[in-house]
């Protein structure tokens, strides 16, 4: 009986301090400490929704604050709004993120940046049967195109910056990059795209102590996401019912909390840390307890996925069925 006790003690209190050990020494890029005040944060779509709340948060922070987007009257609203809230004045700059040559002269004019936060976007919810092409490609060169343009600009200043602080490039992409809904196709594509960039990306900049994190913010109350809705397919609005809306503020303090920590997955809310756990695949993770926890919770959130998966296509099927005078099968 002794033994038992011993072998269920062993198999319940050694093996996963074994195991917290194994990963304490495996994980890579190992723990890294980003500072934000008194850094040059740049933030792309930074004159309304995520983009200004997380311009408020780093100036709020003490950091140097550039914002870019593409209409001056916006602009030069946040940078009002920003002033009053901190009694801090950001740089300001105008430019199409689809334009190269635009932003590399952003970029040049604002100087070496420290901290790039690429929060621009667009979002169309639409079947992509319903959806023209040319929409379609508008998503992705702002998305994704965007992004190539930003850090391509951005990163020969910040590989050669004279400061030996980690520096850091942030996506904001959205739980619609690590899970494909109905209606969000071009959308989702662009955000899973953004994934594989910011994956190959670390590997190419961890030399020049540059850290690349993914930020996964569920619906946010935005004056965007209202002007969304209006034209989101039903279908897309009860299967993304389960996740409710979030603060501007709110993110913002979320992904500065976890790009302070090099997070190279930085979710936003209890759903998306689950849909992180489930998604980590062969992204880099820098601290062994998560790496822990994912390995602990991989085939139980699999199962989970599963269901959630059954409720999904459940919902698809009854709408469908719905339409067509089909009778339910029971």
């Amino acid at each position: 009986m002794a033994d038992a006790y011993f072998s269920l003690f062993s198999l319940v209190i050694l093996l996963p301090l074994a195991l917290l050990a194994f990963l304490y020494f495996l994980v890579r890029p190992r723990p890294v400490k980003i500072p934000i005040k008194n850094r040059h944060v740049f933030i792309t779509g930074g004159s309304s929704g995520i983009g200004l709340a997380l311009a408020h948060r780093a100036a709020a922070e003490g950091a140097r604050v550039s914002i870019l987007a593409r209409s001056v009257d916006k602009l030069e609203e946040a940078k009002n709004a920003i002033r009053l809230a901190t009694g801090i004045d950001v740089a300001v700059f105008a430019a199409d993120v689809r334009d190269y040559e635009a932003v590399k002269r952003a970029v040049e004019e604002a100087g070496p940046i420290d901290v790039l936060l690429l929060n621009h976007g667009v979002f169309m919810a639409l079947e992509l049967e319903k959806q023209e092409l040319s929409e379609v490609k508008f998503t992705m060169d702002v998305n994704l195109m965007g992004s190539f343009n930003m850090i391509k600009a951005a990163l020969p200043a910040m590989r050669n910056r004279k400061d030996p602080l980690p520096a850091s490039i942030a996506f904001v992409s959205s739980q619609a990059g690590q899970v494909g809904i109905y209606g969000y196709v071009a959308y989702s594509a662009s955000k899973f795209g953004l994934r594989g960039l910011a994956e190959a990306l670390q590997q190419e900049v961890i030399a020049d102590n540059i850290h690349v994190s993914l930020i996964f913010p569920p619906d946010t109350d935005t004056p965007g996401f209202l002007e969304e809705n209006k034209r989101k397919p039903e279908l897309t609005k009860i299967i993304a019912a389960s996740s409710g809306a979030m603060k501007p503020e709110e993110v913002a303090q979320k992904a500065f909390n976890g790009i302070k920590c090099g997070s190279f997955l930085i979710s936003c809310n209890l759903e998306g840390f689950a849909l992180s756990l489930a998604t980590a695949g062969l992204s880099p993770q820098r601290s062994f307890l998560m790496a822990f926890v994912e390995v602990v919770a991989a085939g139980i959130l699999r199962i989970a996925a599963l269901c959630i998966q059954w409720t999904w296509y459940g919902s698809i099927e009854k709408w469908h069925s719905q339409r067509k005078g089909i009778p339910q099968r029971s």
